[in-house]
């Protein structure tokens, strides 16, 4: 028995190494951020890879005040929350109807919808930005909401669309006999049974508008609008670059998104366990 054990244990010995070679890989990134997010400028650029002589928080305050945090951080909530959550509302209505109303068009609106997936923000940025701005609609959380619901309802939908494929239709039937409409049917019937794809989604679009820094760009002018990503690039000027509060200033991006994770931890794991068992 011991030496079972001691060969499962010798043969799992290199994919362990392997493991730690590549989660050294993926955090030395943060640990550069996180020790030169406590360094003078002239530090950092002798070597940035040093750990910090003094553990000083100025970079810190610096950047907290310079990029304004508390509005870039009630920017960046506000845009995402609305955003994630239109864009779960209409996307999992959206793929229900498709499934449930076996119509010629609706074949004809999925396929669409997933073909959109390949065009490039790029192309569209442009003409977006002249036609609104010319309509004086642009420095609009409302409208960067939209965007965002535009960009994000086609794979929201797309997934939503093969797990309600998965859903037993008897489910619903049993629901209009005991007198249900079909509201009532999607949310208290189908909408809790989404809730793996419903996980899923929230991780991908919460770093995905969260982190965006393009789409912002162009419709967010003012000062007072910007979001996280805004502000931490006012740190790169045409002529210098505070390199620590730029470090400090990533940090303070990232711990919202750290807490987010830390607090739904158990649902964001249960439902991609529950995705992959379906």
């Amino acid at each position: 028995m011991k030496e079972k054990f001691k060969k499962a244990k010798n043969s799992n010995l290199p994919l362990m190494i392997l493991s730690i070679l590549l989660l050294a890989f993926y955090i030395f990134p943060f640990f550069l951020v996180l020790i030169n997010s406590l360094k003078p400028k002239m530090d950092i650029l002798s070597n940035p890879v040093a750990l910090p002589k003094t553990i000083n928080f100025d970079n810190f305050i610096n950047a907290f005040n310079t990029m304004g945090y508390p509005s870039a951080l009630t920017n960046s909530f506000i845009i995402t929350v609305l955003s994630l959550l239109l864009i779960i509302v209409f996307s999992s209505m959206l793929a229900y109807f498709l499934v449930r109303w076996d119509w010629k068009i609706n074949k004809i609106i999925f396929m669409i919808l997933v073909a959109s997936m390949i065009i490039p923000f790029q192309a569209l940025m442009i003409p977006f930005v002249t036609i609104y701005g010319s309509l004086n609609m642009l420095n609009s959380r409302l409208l960067l909401t939209v965007f965002y619901l535009g960009f994000g309802v086609s794979l929201a939908t797309f997934m939503y669309h093969g797990f309600i494929k998965n859903v037993p239709v008897e489910l619903e039937e049993a629901a209009k006999i005991d007198g249900a409409t079909k509201l009532q049917v999607f949310w208290k019937i189908i909408f809790p049974i989404l809730k793996p794809v419903t996980a899923t989604i929230a991780i991908l679009d919460v770093l995905w508008i969260w982190n965006d820094f393009l789409l912002p760009s162009l419709v967010l002018t003012s000062q007072s609008m910007r979001t996280i990503p805004l502000s931490t690039f006012y740190f790169f000027g045409q002529y210098t670059s505070s390199y620590g509060q730029a470090m400090a200033a990533l940090i303070l991006a990232i711990i919202p998104v750290i807490i987010f994770y830390i607090a739904m931890q158990d649902k964001i794991i249960s439902g991609v366990i529950e995705g992959a068992g379906k």
